[in-house]
């Protein structure tokens, strides 16, 4: 370590998981799961918001002076919390801690559970982001993903959203689906971009374990297909006026202060069901995880919620790298040390090398891939191990 961390100099932002959804997809390895019943009833979503701010409270030190940077809310579903719900609740979070100025708050939304009002009282009770899991425009590809919505559906979200208010709107898109062509892919990409996407969150499905998909594979694309759909799908999303500003984010209007924040290693409190954390002390950097069953969360009490473990100083160099490095920009070089507490010499022999095969940057104040670097950015991880 070069010395004492300094919390006070990293960004914090916060997560909330809101761990319900409608129906379990059959590629997702999330913390998610079944609403009971069928539906939320006001009592059990009354009892989880107390239950997040009680949370918050045990984290309140951790902050050590700092603002909340941005939030973000993922799930589950979080629209299937009401607006004012969420009003409530960030009433209580600010009169605990205060939130920058113009804080950015993001809220996971799906087609199929929201309609105009909500969207507007969304708005009303401070969430200033939407993003919305359209995953696809296709009314077979979201059949065979197990989505509740359709392409009638998606479309219309994108546009009530719009019409309430929302000026920044994310749409998520799976690429890769089973048995999709690339006309289909492309197509998926023109709809999200002329219906209104400010930014686009394009991913490639990978199968998980622990999901449906991984027990009954389904037909996926060739290699072949896969790399045209990468490659034509970059291509439009350019000429769209798009910038692919990390490997899976694509803007046309500023970046995810929150992703950002990820990304540059930055810290985060969290509060939910399963939720996971990262935070900066003087002596390392800790992950946390809280307690993934609902009833489990609700039963306990908010002390007992976290499981801790500080990233030992052999594998913090990774865990930067992993993160930093999917930006196209990359970082500035101070960060490393800034929020690591190593010393920058350190890795100077790994730098060089990657630079001299120029799969980085040739620039000593700044940490980056090249575009080749980011073609093989595992081989270039692997230098850090």
């Amino acid at each position: 370590m070069t010395g004492l961390l300094d919390p006070t100099q990293i960004p914090l932002s916060l997560y909330i998981h809101m761990p319900w959804c409608v129906r379990k997809c059959p590629y997702c390895d999330f913390n998610s799961h079944a609403v009971p019943n069928g539906a939320l009833s006001l009592e059990l979503e009354q009892q989880y918001l107390n239950a997040l701010v009680a949370d918050f409270q045990t984290q309140l030190d951790f902050a050590q002076g700092r603002k909340i940077h941005s939030v973000f809310i993922g799930g589950g579903t979080p629209s299937l919390i009401s607006a004012q719900g969420y009003q409530w609740l960030f009433t209580q979070l600010r009169s605990l801690l205060e939130f920058e100025q113009g804080c950015e708050i993001t809220l996971e939304a799906n087609p199929g559970t929201v309609e105009h009002d909500p969207f507007a009282d969304y708005l009303k009770s401070g969430i200033n982001r939407l993003s919305i899991g359209v995953q696809s425009f296709n009314q077979e590809h979201l059949q065979r993903l197990g989505r509740i919505h359709s392409s009638a559906n998606a479309i219309e979200a994108i546009k009530l959203a719009k019409q309430a208010g929302f000026e920044r709107i994310n749409v998520d898109l799976m690429h890769g689906l089973p048995e999709q062509t690339l006309d289909q892919a492309l197509l998926d990409l023109k709809l999200a971009t002329e219906h209104g996407a400010t930014h686009i969150s394009w991913y490639q499905l990978t199968i998980e374990p622990n999901t449906v998909f991984f027990r009954t594979q389904p037909v996926l694309p060739q290699d072949e297909t896969l790399e045209q759909i990468q490659l034509q799908g970059e291509q439009y999303l350019k000429a769209q006026g798009f910038i692919n500003y990390e490997v899976s984010a694509w803007r046309k209007e500023r970046p995810s202060a929150h992703n950002l924040n990820y990304w540059q290693f930055g810290d985060y409190l969290a509060i939910g069901a399963g939720a996971h954390g990262k935070l900066t002390q003087a002596d390392g950097i800790y992950r946390f995880q809280k307690t993934r069953l609902p009833k489990d969360y609700l039963a306990k009490v908010p002390a007992e919620h976290g499981q801790w473990k500080r990233i030992e100083a052999d594998e913090l160099p990774f865990e930067f790298m992993m993160n930093a490095l999917r930006l196209n920009e990359g970082v500035p070089a101070y960060f490393y040390e800034q929020r690591t507490g190593l010393s920058l010499s350190e890795i100077e022999p790994a730098l060089n090398g990657l630079r001299q095969k120029k799969l980085l940057v040739a620039d000593s104040e700044r940490i980056a891939c090249t575009e080749q670097g980011h073609l093989f950015l595992n081989s270039v991880l692997d230098a850090f191990l």
